[in-house]
């Protein structure tokens, strides 16, 4: 029971894009979730590379107009950018965002500590943060609470260092809105088992 009641968590995490601000948890609460989420992943030799910056009202929109601001320089074409800036919106829309970063001075020093694996500390901490995102990302479902992954860095990275504050270590890697579940995920389709797993006994 208990590893079904687990798959039903990772179902319920799904990309939602029509996001609202009809969040009945507060932004302490929220905070605390997502503090929790990323402090219990698991890191090489649990050395905590992984960063995050927790944006609400304000400094959520502030970044999300970096973000459009950027892209309006790479797509000049007015008609072509309606769609973008839509999209962006569609971000903006929601309660809040979360900057994920790899602090590189933790993986440095761990690479200097720990030569003979020196060029694997960047894969891991890689992982580290995926599994930190994974983690946030199922927590704020089971408080039926939507998000999605974008990634906007490098082109957003000098602007956001600026604008928050970010010290030079920290390397933005993902970006997640969440807020309300305004419309649900569309069905999703899996490729056939026999392509994807391999069994042996």
């Amino acid at each position: 029971m208990a590893n079904q009641d687990y798959i039903t968590t990772i179902k319920q995490r799904r990309s939602i894009y029509a996001l609202g601000k009809n969040v009945t948890d507060t932004k302490e609460e929220v905070t605390e979730l997502i503090q929790s989420a990323i402090k219990e992943t698991p890191s090489s030799f649990n050395n905590q590379t992984v960063r995050a910056a927790i944006l609400f009202g304000k400094s959520s929109d502030s970044f999300w107009e970096i973000v459009a601001e950027k892209l309006k320089a790479e797509v000049p074409d007015e008609e072509s950018y309606k769609a973008t800036r839509q999209k962006i919106d569609s971000f903006k829309a929601g309660v809040g965002t979360i900057l994920y970063f790899t602090d590189n001075d933790i993986v440095k020093q761990y690479q200097e500590q720990f030569a003979l694996y020196a060029e694997n500390f960047p894969a891991w901490a890689e992982q580290a943060n995926g599994m930190a995102q994974i983690n946030v990302w199922q927590a704020l479902a089971t408080k039926q609470i939507g998000a999605s992954v974008q990634h906007y860095n490098p082109l957003v990275d000098e602007a956001v260092r600026a604008t928050f504050n970010i010290p030079e270590s920290w390397h933005l890697r993902a970006q997640m809105p969440f807020g309300s579940i305004e419309a649900a995920a569309g069905e999703k389709e899996y490729i056939a088992d026999g392509n994807r797993f391999k069994i042996f006994e």
